[in-house]
């Protein structure tokens, strides 16, 4: 009876509210409230913090929201007797309120997002078994062998962990393709990876047939383990020491979790970050997801799998069937439906595990088209609005996460339905230049204040609308895909080692190149109309304001899509680390502040000798433990003094021909100690306000379209210099003669010829 009346008088409340917020007013009133709220916004945002001062934000920002929705829902459409703008007007309408409907549940969910506490250490004996999952498809031995190795050397109790290789490349179905050439690869495949696994200490598995893709695999991997749980490790996923450490506890306080989930980090640029030149200062495009949108899903009980960097529970998966594979998204859809048959889930936002992103614009495509059409498919298959089970709060949560990938749609809406004013006079919205101002204008401030204020550290103004264009140029096909028929989209394996040799246009570009074209002309349009028909000004200057912004991310696009070479070193990471490094008869005490998979830096001691050996020669590096890890053997490496890197003393130091044994090693000094991920995650989440991050925008506005038709010109007659890195060769036994080899071991002459 009293949680009745609790929820009549929220309603109640709501409706008081709602009414009072819809109430009409003239527009120089509109305009005085909107700016009242705008500054009462800013004075929260400067002089408030904590819990209370976020909500009074919130609240005074949907006011402005609410205000905007009802007046365009009530006053701004053309009249149905004028049926094409009437059309238009109502289709621009549909992706407002989609807009205004999506921002509603991002507040909801977002409006107290839950930073969990570290969980208790227990007891080595009392540990969980713990079984690691790497599934494997295409990818080449040595990225295995560091992933395998990170994981071998997880901080865990001895005899309680047992890391899987799941090789979905070496199938007997594969081994006996039709096509000789095929199954050779793949026997040679098995092989190598069998004889690798040995190796590195880890169990080497495989399947009959490739039967529901990654989740396939990963069943199978159950059905020949035995772990309490179960750690999923995508092939480029590296954990660092600390993982299991800070999730399992987790599991132990609470017998119905069965998930904990932890942040992706990427050590790569994604394609638009490598193009723009924004990866060393600027947050990623998946950081606003993992920092800010899985801890606000975590309040609800509603983070869910993303398929790589999570613990679950065996139990619970064997309730549900394992994992789940009807959808091309088997992460999501298994959270999806643990959660409804009651099963808890946890995000730790502690970055432990460092990836690889998709390197040309062309594989990021295709990733975001399964993960786009997988949420589709379960809000078709599996609507979480009717899903049995769940609670309200899981229900908005999962309606949240999987109506986002309809962004293609509004986001296609906004560009071209200006145009139908431009060019054909055709009326979308009925407004005046006043009313626009205290409704529109306002709406648009609250609304950028509103997302700078959730994400301003992690995703900076504009950077999502550039992304959303990006994508929604595809994506539109890949959706309709899925709505014709749900469950034709297959599991498709995300391209990660793809190298571009050489500037030069992606084969996506064309679409923008128009896109810009068309926007560009409108804006020719736009100026001669405004000052040649006079009786138009007052609605163009709002149109042509409205063009321009699109014209501005279209030439942003245009600089994303126009693919720079790849680095000519591997992804690297800074750390802070001692080592010794023998070369010529000499032990130099040196630290060790950068490193990737093939080569590191490293910077002289105090103590070092000056009388450095001349030449290039072969010698150790010897890593210095910190706290209780392990001693471990020591790298080759190749020195030379002539190889310096930047001004500040240091020496880049290419590793020399890596046996199977040395991944351990390098695990070690790249992925021991989490801080260094922090640390340099920390470093380029800088709040960006909405002023700089539009004179960014407008700076990549302008110098996009001037590179890309560079590159299109100085292109035109070769094609797009990117392919594989290499195909999987074996590798050898310990013995000298027998190392990775080229392709797979780092060649110090090219690291050297590089730089």
């Amino acid at each position: 009876m009293v949680a009745a009346l609790r929820w009549l008088a929220w309603i109640a409340l709501g409706l008081v509210t709602f009414v009072f917020l819809t109430l009409p007013v003239g527009v120089p009133i509109q305009l005085v409230l909107g700016l009242a709220v705008i500054f009462g916004m800013l004075a929260v945002w400067l002089f408030m913090t904590g819990f209370l001062s976020r909500q009074i934000f919130l609240a005074l920002g949907t006011l402005l929201v609410i205000r905007y929705a009802f007046w365009r829902i009530t006053n701004t459409l053309p009249p149905a007797t004028d049926a094409p703008g009437f059309a238009a007007g109502l289709i621009l309408l549909m992706g407002e309120l989609y807009c205004v409907f999506f921002l509603a549940m991002t507040l909801v969910i977002n409006a107290d997002p839950l930073k969990r506490p570290r969980a208790r250490r227990g007891a080595d004996s009392e540990a969980p078994s713990v079984d690691v999952f790497v599934p494997s498809y295409n990818e080449d031995p040595a990225m295995l062998a560091l992933t395998l190795s990170a994981a071998r050397a997880m901080d865990y109790p001895e005899g309680k962990l047992n890391v899987w290789l799941l090789d979905d490349g070496g199938t007997d179905q594969k081994c006996g393709d039709r096509d000789p050439e095929k199954a050779l690869a793949a026997r040679q495949r098995r092989a190598t990876l069998q004889t690798l696994c040995a190796e590195l200490g880890v169990r080497y598995l495989t399947r009959e047939r490739n039967e529901r893709a990654k989740a396939g695999n990963m069943n199978n991997g159950l059905q020949h383990s035995s772990g309490d749980l179960i750690l999923v490790l995508d092939a480029d996923h590296v954990p660092f020491r600390e993982f299991l450490q800070e999730t399992v506890g987790y599991f132990v306080e609470d017998p119905k979790l069965f998930l904990v989930q932890t942040p992706h980090v990427f050590l790569n640029p994604d394609p638009v970050e490598k193009n723009l030149g924004t990866f060393g200062h600027m947050p990623s495009e998946n950081e606003m997801f993992y920092s800010v949108t899985q801890r606000g899903l975590d309040k609800w009980n509603a983070a869910f799998f993303c398929g790589s960097a999570a613990v679950l529970r065996r139990e619970a998966l064997e309730t549900a069937g394992g994992f789940h594979g009807v959808t091309i998204t088997e992460d999501c859809e298994t959270a999806f439906e643990l959660h409804s048959r009651g099963w808890h889930s946890v995000y730790v936002d502690k970055p432990m595990v460092a990836g690889l992103q998709p390197d040309t614009f062309a594989s990021f495509i295709g990733q975001r088209t399964r993960w786009c059409q997988g949420m589709f498919q379960i809000l078709m298959l599996k609507n979480p609005a009717f899903k049995r089970g769940l609670s309200f709060m899981q229900r908005v949560s999962y309606l949240s996460s999987m109506s986002f990938w309809f962004f293609p749609v509004p986001r296609l809406i906004f560009l071209f339905i200006p145009l139908l004013y431009i060019f054909f006079d055709l009326r979308i919205f009925v407004a005046t230049v006043d009313e626009s101002i205290a409704f529109t204008f306002t709406y648009m401030i609250a609304s950028l204040m509103l997302q700078n204020y959730l994400y301003g550290r992690v995703r900076w103004p504009w950077v999502s609308e550039m992304y959303e264009t990006l994508q929604g140029m595809f994506l539109v096909r890949a959706i309709g895909a899925v709505l014709m028929n749900p469950r034709k989209p297959s599991f498709n394996v995300t391209a990660k080692n793809d190298v571009s040799f050489d500037d030069h246009l992606s084969e996506l570009a064309w679409p923008f190149f128009v896109l810009f074209g068309v926007l560009l002309l409108a804006m020719v349009v736009v100026t001669y109309r405004f000052f040649t028909e006079p009786g138009v000004s007052a609605a163009m200057i709002i149109v042509g304001l409205w063009n321009a912004l699109n014209l501005m991310i279209a030439g942003a696009c245009l600089g994303a899509v126009a693919e720079r070479r790849s680095a000519a070193r591997q992804p690297s990471l800074d750390i802070e680390r001692r080592g010794v490094l023998m070369v010529g008869g000499h032990k130099i005490p040196v630290m060790i502040d950068n490193v990737s998979s093939a080569d590191c830096v490293l910077r002289l001691m105090a103590e070092a000798p000056r009388d450095l050996p001349a030449g290039e020669l072969a010698g150790r590096l010897l890593i210095q433990p910190v706290g209780a890890m392990p001693a471990r053997d020591s790298l080759p490496v190749v020195f030379s003094r002539q190889y310096r890197e930047g001004d500040q003393g240091g020496w880049l130091v290419p590793f020399g021909p890596l046996e199977p044994r040395h991944y351990a090693v390098l695990a070690d000094l790249m992925y021991g100690q989490r801080e260094a991920l922090s640390r340099w995650l920390e470093s380029r989440r800088k709040h960006m306000d909405i002023i700089r991050g539009t004179g960014l925008m407008m700076k990549w506005g302008v110098t996009g379209p001037v590179r890309a038709l560079s590159y299109a010109l100085k292109t035109r007659q070769q094609p797009a210099a990117a392919e594989p890195a290499g195909a999987p060769q074996p590798i050898g036994p310990r013995d000298e003669g027998q190392r990775l080899p080229p392709g797979l071991a780092p060649d110090p002459a090219s690291v050297l010829a590089a730089r």
